[in-house]
């Protein structure tokens, strides 16, 4: 998982590879997308619904991990059997992705290039541009790199050292079945309630593990920890809120709080909500705090590997 890291952060998924086969995680999407389909019907009664969207989480599941086994019993061991491990489960990991999609959020907000902030900021978040000035679009785009590095980088990671690439594979399978279906609308409130609690589950010790991490690396770390351990919980997701709020302490900031959706406010809890709306520096800072705290993650793998 160490090699894993560190190749995708140097390197990413190559856009001509992207463009030839795909991504792993979209070949997912591609399944779900069309089960859903076919077995979410308006119709059905809702114990149905649920029904199917628990064999939708099936089936992703078994095309995520059937062959992830396969290739890990294919695999020789020692090093050269880690370089390979390494190689193929990178394309799981989202660590340098994340940095680059939040960066295109930080570049013009920092020139005062308000609209070429909020059209970067619509590629993370699901919310209403139009509604944001700076301090909404830097505090959306702060809280999804926040909760983005649990999803994407400590949880594949922390799954994969446990389970190897089967538990990183069916983790992004999770992760991917939450992210299309898990929603909370009329369309996948049933449907799609399998694979939310399974996520919630999946993601419960690396949201509180990023959380940790981000207050390790704070500049302020007792601050960051305090404000985490206190405001977590007021969030509406049951992990997200842990890096969410360890970020807030951390910068200094206020987090989460109202938002729009479409024609729906949702009224959400202030995270740190006595401080100040983070400013176009804060999402730098941010992302500096990011990379800090995705460093101690290799230390932390590398004292592992040695250990």
């Amino acid at each position: 998982m160490l090699i894993a890291l560190v190749l995708e952060g140097a390197f990413g998924w190559p856009d001509r590879l992207h463009a030839r086969i795909g991504h792993p995680v979209a070949w997912l999407g591609a399944l779900i997308d069309r089960l859903e389909r076919r077995w979410n019907r308006p119709g059905d009664s809702d114990g149905r619904r649920l029904v199917l969207g628990g064999v939708v989480v099936a089936i992703t599941l078994a095309a995520a991990v059937l062959p992830a086994l396969a290739l890990a019993a294919l695999i020789p061991g020692g090093w050269v059997g880690a370089l390979l491990t390494g190689l193929v489960a990178a394309p799981l990991v989202a660590g340098r992705s994340l940095h680059v999609h939040v960066a295109r959020v930080a570049r013009p907000l920092l020139a005062s290039d308000l609209a070429g902030a909020r059209g970067a900021v619509t590629m993370i978040v699901g919310r209403d541009p139009t509604r944001l000035g700076e301090p909404g679009v830097a505090r959306a785009a702060l809280e999804s790199l926040a909760e983005n590095a649990s999803d994407g980088v400590v949880a594949p990671v922390f799954w994969g050292v446990i389970f190897g690439l089967p538990g990183i594979a069916g983790y992004k399978a999770i992760n991917t079945l939450d992210s299309m279906i898990g929603h909370r609308s009329d369309r996948h409130l049933h449907f799609g309630r399998i694979a939310a609690r399974l996520d919630d589950l999946a993601n419960l010790i690396p949201a509180r593990l990023t959380g940790l991490a981000f207050c390790a690396v704070a500049g302020r770390p007792r601050t960051a920890l305090r404000v985490m351990l206190q405001d977590a919980r007021a969030h509406r997701s049951p992990n997200a809120g842990w890096p969410e709020a360890a970020m807030a302490g951390a910068l200094g900031v206020r987090l989460s709080g109202p938002r729009v959706y479409g024609d729906r406010i949702s009224d959400e809890p202030w995270l740190n909500e006595a401080a100040p709306d983070p400013a176009p520096r804060d999402l730098r800072r941010g992302l500096r705090l990011y990379l800090r705290a995705m460093a101690g993650l290799a230390l932390a793998l590398a004292a592992l590997a040695a250990f």
